[in-house]
């Protein structure tokens, strides 16, 4: 696909193209669970044996499984993703204890109210952050320190849980995510030549793409926001959770990418490296 746009689009046009379909096989996980989430929410019929949930949830698995049969994902990767899978599970626990939202179908694997699939969504941000970087052998330069990294993914994600007591002080995390990652350069090769994207830039575009699927998931009743109306959009404040969640989901992956981290800074610009490893 690549060397027929190259030989038939202008060169910044194929570059562009080449970008969208790459990072469509990136986020392969996350395609394939909001297609499975339409699709059952289209033809499921409440009187079958086996709950819509139980199906995503058996579905979910079997994608896993695929990805890692077919090596999509390396074992090191997978486990790595599992941990931000447990933590994601722990907040749809308390969130939805919380009366933050809710799942209104019923199911078998669904425990305290959060149907087990739901686990998977955050396994698939894990999973698309994991693959972006090897698919456009990416680099982050010049990266902050590792332990300011964590403590911040850390604050963000205990806000997640304190704000509900304690006031809230995502105004002061999001002015931290700029102040830390404000030098930072995710360097990318699309073909053989590096381009380069603020880490902020890209962390809010990433939540755009994820408050747009939120948006599926409430719009096919697969989970519902207190207060939110049938029709209505989901408030724009989820943007800023996401935001500030994939920077919880980044630094857990980096645990397993830290060949992508460089503490100085690197100009790639003009380089024509190898091209990048092919995606399988």
């Amino acid at each position: 696909m690549g060397d027929w746009a190259r030989a038939r689009l202008p060169f910044a046009i194929a570059e562009f193209v080449l970008f969208g379909l790459k990072q469509g096989w990136a986020c392969l996980l996350g395609g394939l669970l909001l297609v499975a989430i339409i699709t059952t929410r289209l033809f499921w019929n409440a009187d079958w044996p086996v709950h819509r949930y139980d199906a995503l949830f058996l579905f979910a698995i079997a994608t896993q499984a695929l990805f890692l049969w077919r090596k999509l994902e390396t074992w090191e990767e997978a486990r790595v993703i599992l941990l931000f899978h447990l933590t994601g599970t722990a907040m749809e626990w308390f969130k939805v204890n919380a009366g933050s939202w809710s799942y209104p179908e019923p199911g078998l694997f669904k425990l305290m109210g959060v149907p087990l699939f739901s686990g998977f969504m955050y396994a698939s941000v894990g999973s698309y952050i994991a693959r972006v970087i090897r698919i456009f052998d990416m680099r982050f330069a010049p990266y902050p320190p590792l332990w300011l990294t964590f403590l911040l993914a850390a604050a963000i994600y205990v806000n997640f849980f304190a704000h509900h007591f304690l006031p809230d002080i995502r105004l002061v995390l999001f002015a931290a995510t700029v102040v830390l990652y404000a030098r930072t350069r995710i360097w990318f090769r699309i073909h053989d030549r590096h381009w380069w994207m603020p880490l902020p830039v890209a962390a809010g575009l990433a939540a755009l793409a994820l408050w747009i699927a939120e948006n599926v998931g409430t719009a096919t009743g697969t989970w519902l926001y207190s207060g939110q109306l049938p029709g209505q959009s989901v408030s724009l404040t989820k943007l800023g959770s996401w935001y500030l969640l994939l920077y919880v989901a980044f630094v857990t992956v980096t645990v397993v990418s830290r060949s992508a981290l460089s503490p100085d800074e690197v100009d790639l610009r003009n380089s024509h490296a190898r091209p990048a490893e092919p995606s399988r």
